[in-house]
């Protein structure tokens, strides 16, 4: 069946299978960044990553729909896998989120002069596609937390910081760390909610490889992991940035349910809190730093 003849999903249907509980990932690392700029006195990212996870989303679709890997899913709609769309309508959203992503980043590496920034950009297209296409997908090798933790954790808030103050600091870094796991979190709640799946049809996820316990262990530990992190920046800047733990709070249902064993459509839940709270704690960050910077004239 041709992309023409092939059924069209409706914008409500496309909207879905971008995913929109993990944009704060694409969102947060951009606010906190931006926040840590102004405090360091110093053109965010924030368009190019999020075209670039829109891109990420509808690629995993698109390959995880071709190899059946989506056929019994419990979480968010899946275009190619539910049948809705055509693998190659899927597959063109895909390419045009990225080269959206490719314009906007381009478009700030004209204003900054940061020509190295391209290579960057390339490398963040090349990973987004290759999670779970290509012939090896690293996504099902367990390298997916990696990669989230590089792309949307250090590269992300290292990115966004370097573009308008020029250097990367300690803070800069140690916050990229925080951020870079809660969106790890993120994926983990993901692949613990999809871990039975993942297993039968031979996707070897991180989760898949640790077991349920572990895997409900590690989301914990990531979480804990974060507070601590942000906590360390805090001691770095001002402990104005401890309102980014405030977010936290929002997560304590969800890590309840995970340690507590919840299966199937709960953990949905915990993913939809998950993203939020990386959002509400990047914003609560960004908003005590720059709460100091007025306060301190």
């Amino acid at each position: 069946m041709t992309a023409e003849l092939a059924p069209r999903p409706t914008a409500a249907q496309w909207l879905a299978g971008a995913r929109p509980r993990t944009l704060p990932a694409a969102c947060s690392p951009v606010i906190a960044g931006t926040g840590l700029a102004i405090f360091e006195q110093g053109a965010a990212w924030l368009a190019a990553i999020l075209a670039l996870q829109v891109g990420v989303n509808y690629a995993n679709d698109y390959s995880d729909g071709i190899r059946g890997t989506d056929a019994a899913r419990v979480g968010p709609l899946r275009l190619v896998g539910s049948g809705l769309a055509a693998p190659l309508l899927v597959k063109r959203a895909a390419f045009a989120s990225f080269g959206i992503a490719g314009v906007a980043g381009l478009g700030l590496v004209i204003m900054t002069q940061h020509w190295w920034l391209l290579a960057v950009g390339v490398a963040c297209v090349l990973a987004a596609w290759y999670y779970t296409g290509g012939k090896r997908p690293y996504g099902y090798a367990s390298l997916g937390e990696v990669s989230v933790f590089v792309f949307f954790g250090l590269v992300a808030v290292c990115g966004t910081v370097y573009v308008q103050v020029g250097a990367i600091s300690l803070a800069t870094l140690l916050t990229g760390v925080w951020v870079g796991a809660l969106a790890c979190a993120i994926l983990v709640a993901n692949n613990l909610r999809d871990i039975r799946g993942d297993a039968q049809v031979g996707k070897r996820t991180l989760a898949t490889r640790l077991g349920d316990t572990r895997t409900r262990a590690l989301y914990v530990i990531l979480v804990g992991f974060a507070a601590s992190m942000l906590t360390i920046v805090a001691y770095l800047t001002t402990w104005w940035a401890l309102l980014g733990l405030l977010g936290l709070i929002l997560i304590i249902p969800a890590v309840r349910i995970v340690s507590g064993g919840g299966r199937g459509p709960t953990l949905i839940a915990v993913l939809k809190a998950t993203g939020l709270t990386e959002l509400i704690c990047a914003m609560g960050f960004a908003a005590g730093l720059v709460t100091s910077t007025l306060w301190r004239g």
